[in-house]
């Protein structure tokens, strides 16, 4: 390759690089896998080692990617939180072990599985969590802290009261948190997560704890960045130190040699399948401390580590046929069904197709001869087309609901198609999990498997029949009796007492949450109002946008839908709105609630702002009118300081209230 050329192509692969790192550290939403990632920015590294006067500053071979989001208070690292060298054979790691032997003497190896999460550093005074942010750029990363104190692993308190500590991990989402995600997720008729590393950064980039909470993260901790107080002199000895404090640490284990590293490179690999959470490779880093600071870093990577990525595993098998399934929004989902093959350790036979733009893209045919793989070592996926059987045509989506045989329509600016009948018979189970879900009806022990052998018993057929359920005959149902029957019939009753705002989220309206069911509530008060409402005054609602009043108008707009409500009208449904406006002392003022506060939890203290008319953000900014802050309040208090905001304790917001 000439000069010219060389160029030309560093700067198509670092525009490349530059997008594709975006969407991966910032949108927590990758548009290709890593392998593939790994060979742009190892061809982009091969063209600058061979014309060096090619590498610019803003070369992702010079910088730690990502950078901090505006969503959350940034945080300077004291000790900058740098990426790794990647490496993809043994031969690279045997030059790494060449350098290290050149520059630093024969050193001791430490070798331990590398987490595929999200990279966090974590600092306590005093043996408390103070803070915790996101990497970041390695300079600068986000302030998660609240949404950290959800992951039970990272404790509150060490075990030893030192003057500062800072440590640096990986939140991950276990496997088997991931599969109840995503299973959870296709029944609600969300966009799934592609894999659990980005699933682990969606949750943890929350805006409301709770969310995070719900999503049952974890963290191992591998590197201690600063500590007071005490002295250590090895990675080994800090490992076991950070142990000691009450930090859950990464397995590792001690190589005398690069031979011994690479056997335990092997061994890790070989356990990949069995391991209860991802992984992408493992990291090899000499174990002294004064090797380490002989060996230095340079702008981008720690001289003394050495990341090795595993390759993706992908077996070919023919395509033998296209299910079709129908979720809970109606969307209509095609699902391969193929020749057995055995992946990252599991007999692989289906896999989803996503959409007809997917099928298109890859030019899709049945009885084609695939090449299929695990995106992240779970979720199986068709990586390309080997070759068609002869005579083979594309395949086309139906254009009638498989199900119910109603019309399906695909609309302007989306890939989905969907059914278009809300009482379409594959919907109806998904439809009524959703409809007494926790934040729906609520209505308890009402989870999916009662509500699938309601279904196949004939004793409902849509969640409005809930309401005329009989206690005796729920109590003939598999693993129910009496008593559990007539708890379920007491909490379908308790669940008409609820307000307006979970009725509206609870019938599953596209692109209408939590928050939108509530605007809604709140300013039509009643059903009936809404049901009359026009997309103008919809879209006219602080917080509303034309999609989700035109969503809105369009739901209502169907006879299933009104038919529907009437039902949940004549079974006794509360169709009104329980939030009253006592006055409108708070009317124009946005609270931020942070810390824990004395006797009010942060929903009571949300309800009585909501009642006298404020409004409650997540974030300090420059709109915000008051910062209510209790015990622990972190980078939402420093921000309110800087920005002169006004701040109080519970005791002057009882005092406003009075």
């Amino acid at each position: 390759m000439d000069r010219d050329t060389a160029a030309k192509r560093a700067e198509q692969l670092r525009e490349l690089i530059k997008e594709y790192s975006r969407l991966y550290y910032e949108l927590d939403s990758p548009a290709i896998e890593d392998d593939e990632f790994d060979k742009l920015t190892r061809e982009l590294r091969e063209i600058e080692e061979a014309f060096p006067e090619l590498i610019t500053p803003d070369s992702y071979t010079q910088r730690v990617q990502g950078r901090s989001s505006e969503l959350f208070a940034p945080v300077v690292h004291e000790v900058p939180l740098e990426s790794l060298q990647d490496v993809f054979s043994y031969q690279e790691l045997f030059d790494f072990d060449r350098r290290v032997r050149e520059a630093a003497g024969n050193p001791v190896y430490v070798v331990e599985p590398k987490i595929d999460g999200l990279s966090v550093a974590l600092e306590y005074i005093n043996g408390r969590f103070f803070r915790g942010a996101t990497r970041g750029d390695g300079q600068t990363g986000e302030d998660v802290s609240h949404n950290l104190r959800t992951i039970r692993s990272i404790p509150e308190k060490l075990n030893k009261a030192l003057p500062r500590v800072i440590v640096r991990g990986e939140v991950y989402m276990p496997r088997e948190s991931f599969a109840a995600l995503v299973a959870q997720q296709d029944l609600e008729g969300e966009k799934p997560f592609k894999n659990p590393r980005n699933a682990a950064a969606g949750s943890l980039r929350q805006k409301d704890p709770e969310v995070t909470k719900k999503r049952n993260l974890d963290l191992f901790v591998f590197n201690l960045q600063l500590v007071e107080g005490e002295e250590i002199n090895s990675h080994c000895e800090s490992l076991e130190f950070m142990k000691e404090l009450g930090f859950p640490v990464l397995p590792y284990f001690i190589a005398n040699n690069i031979e011994e590293a690479i056997k335990e490179i092997e061994r890790i690999g070989s356990t990949r399948s069995s391991l209860p959470y991802d992984i992408d490779g493992a990291v090899v880093k000499v174990d002294d401390f004064t090797q380490r600071s002989v060996l230095g870093s340079t702008a981008k990577f720690p001289r003394w580590a050495a990341a090795y990525k595993y390759p993706p595993e992908e077996k070919q098998t023919v395509l033998k046929s296209i299910e079709v399934n129908v979720g809970r929004t109606g969307v209509l989902t095609p699902t391969g069904i193929f020749e057995p093959v055995t992946l990252a350790g599991t007999t692989v036979s289906r896999a989803s197709l996503h959409n007809q733009d997917f099928i298109d893209e890859k030019g899709i045919c049945i009885g084609d001869t695939v090449v299929i793989r695990k995106a992240g070592d779970i979720i199986p996926e068709v990586v390309k087309v080997v070759s068609h059987r002869p005579g083979a045509k594309p395949y086309r989506m139906p254009g009638s609901c498989p199900s119910c045989g109603s019309a399906v329509s695909r609309e302007q600016g989306e890939v989905a198609i969907r059914c278009s009948n809300p009482e379409c018979p594959a919907q109806v189970i998904r439809n009524i999990i959703h409809f007494a879900s926790r934040d729906a009806m609520d209505i308890e022990g009402l989870g999916p498997a009662v509500v699938e052998q309601l279904v196949a018993n004939n004793l409902i057929r849509s969640a409005y029949d809930l309401y005329s359920l009989k206690k005796e005959a729920v109590a003939e149902l598999e693993r129910m009796g009496d008593k559990s029957a007539e708890n379920l019939i007491n909490a379908i009753n308790k669940s008409k007492e609820n307000d307006l705002h979970r009725v509206i989220y609870a019938l599953g309206i596209r692109h209408i949450g939590q928050k939108a069911a509530k605007l809604l509530a709140d300013h039509f008060k009643d059903m009936d109002s809404l049901l009359n409402a026009g997309f103008e005054e919809i879209a006219s609602i602080e917080g509303f946008g034309g999609i989700m009043a035109e969503a809105v108008v369009r739901f209502f707009a169907l006879p299933q839908s009104r038919h529907f409500v009437e039902k949940l009208q004549e079974a006794g449904v509360n169709m009104k709105s329980k939030a009253e406006l006592a006055d409108s002392r708070f009317k124009g003022m946005t609270f931020v609630l942070t810390g824990a506060l004395p006797t009010l939890k942060r929903d009571e203290a949300t309800a009585l702002i909501e009642k006298y008319g404020g409004k409650v953000s997540s974030s300090v900014s420059s709109k915000t009118t008051v910062v209510l802050a209790g015990e622990d309040a972190g980078s939402k208090l420093a921000k309110a300081q800087q920005l002169g905001i006004r701040i109080i304790d519970e005791q002057a917001f009882f005092d406003m209230l009075k």
